[in-house]
Parts: structure tokens; C-alpha cells; sequence
């Protein structure tokens, strides 16, 4: 599968309200970033954000080092356009998370929401890892979100992996230590609920 085709296929057809992984504020995951990293000067990176209203939230909290990257030209470019001239404030990326060469030691907070939960090959996942350890500075954060273990099989038409807090955790390995984790119930657009494991880890290599 094409993956790039396939996300620039959903966000050229679908408008943004009406996917199911849309949330009009992207409420747990600002606050998790807020109380774990009140450096308003710190690097994060948003990575898969596809239009995501993370960056909204985190440019008016003041955060002035933000990356939001995705592999859907059009989705970066619907986040930009609803941003409007605060767009100029934020280092635009489309990029694979996979491929994409992060300057190493860069970034203070790694985020992905529903990203990681794609992974359903182990090689992928452990490509993925090495990409947040090489993009991580030593004791930076990484917050992501998948599919809870009682959350949906598929998404978008594709298969899923779901994790528990503890799952998720032993993914990224011992260098990585889970500060919290959270649940989250995730309303659609159309009514329906999904539940999402966040875990937020410190990376301490």
C-alpha cells in the first residue's frame, strides 16, 4: 500500500469534521503537554497530525517551536489555511515519520495521536522507534496515542494494532519511561465511541 496516496486520497475527499479522528480541540493532549512541558520555548513535533487543531491549541498556550508533519500535502494544507497568518509561525513538513531525517537530538516532545497504531508490521514499529530516539534529545518526551485494547480493528479502511498502557510502553523499551498514561473516549462525527490509550514516557537513554 501506497500510504502516502492513501492519506492524500482521505483528506481530497473528505473535509476535516468528517473523519473520524477529528476533534475540534485536541483538549488531552494539550493539557498533557502543558503540565509536562511549560518551557514555552521547547521544540515539538507533531508528527502524522494530518489537520490536527494541536497546533491551534499549542500557539495559543505559547508555544513558539512547534514542527507539525504529515504525509498528506493536503491535509497541511487545510491546517494552514485555518490558521490563517499564524501559519507562519510553524515549520510545516510533508514528510514519512518513517523516512523523514529528523535532525538528531532536536526536539524536547515527540506527539502522535493515532499514528503508531498503523504499525501493524514489527519492522515498522521498530523503524519508527529508532526514528523518536534519534529525534529526541536525552530526557524528552514522547507522548502517543493509540487505539485502546478495546478500541476499533480498522481505521480509514485499514487494519490497526491496539495497546494497553503497558503494551505500548514495552514498544519503545526500557529507555523509555511511562510518566502517565490516560484513556481517553473519543466521540466521532457520527456519534460513535472509540477509546484511546495515551501514554506519555521520558526518554532516558
Amino acid at each position: 500500500m501506497d500510504r502516502s496516496a492513501h492519506w492524500e486520497h482521505v483528506y481530497r475527499t473528505k473535509a476535516p469534521d468528517q473523519v473520524s479522528w477529528f476533534q475540534a480541540e485536541a483538549g488531552l493532549s494539550r493539557q498533557l503537554i502543558e503540565r509536562a512541558l511549560p518551557d514555552r520555548g521547547a521544540s515539538i513535533v507533531d508528527v502524522g497530525a494530518g489537520a490536527s487543531t494541536l497546533v491551534d491549541g499549542l500557539l495559543a498556550a505559547g508555544y513558539g517551536r512547534i514542527t507539525v508533519s504529515d504525509l498528506s500535502a493536503r491535509a497541511l494544507e487545510i491546517a494552514q489555511a485555518r490558521l490563517g497568518a499564524a501559519a507562519d509561525a510553524v515549520n510545516w513538513e510533508h514528510a514519512d515519520v518513517l523516512t523523514h531525517p529528523f535532525a538528531p537530538a532536536s526536539v524536547d516532545l515527540w506527539h502522535d495521536r493515532a499514528v503508531f497504531h498503523f504499525l501493524t508490521s514489527p519492522d515498522e514499529r521498530m523503524q519508527y522507534v529508532a526514528q523518536v530516539r534519534g529525534a529526541l534529545r536525552s530526557g524528552g518526551l514522547a507522548l502517543v496515542a493509540t487505539f485502546a485494547e478495546d478500541g476499533p480493528t480498522r481505521c480509514s479502511g485499514l487494519e490497526v494494532v491496539r495497546y494497553a498502557p503497558e503494551q505500548l510502553q514495552s514498544e519503545f523499551g526500557a529507555e523509555f519511561r511511562l510518566l502517565e498514561s490516560q484513556r481517553e473516549m473519543h466521540t466521532t462525527p457520527t456519534g460513535g465511541v472509540q477509546a484511546f490509550t495515551y501514554c506519555l514516557c521520558r526518554y532516558e537513554p
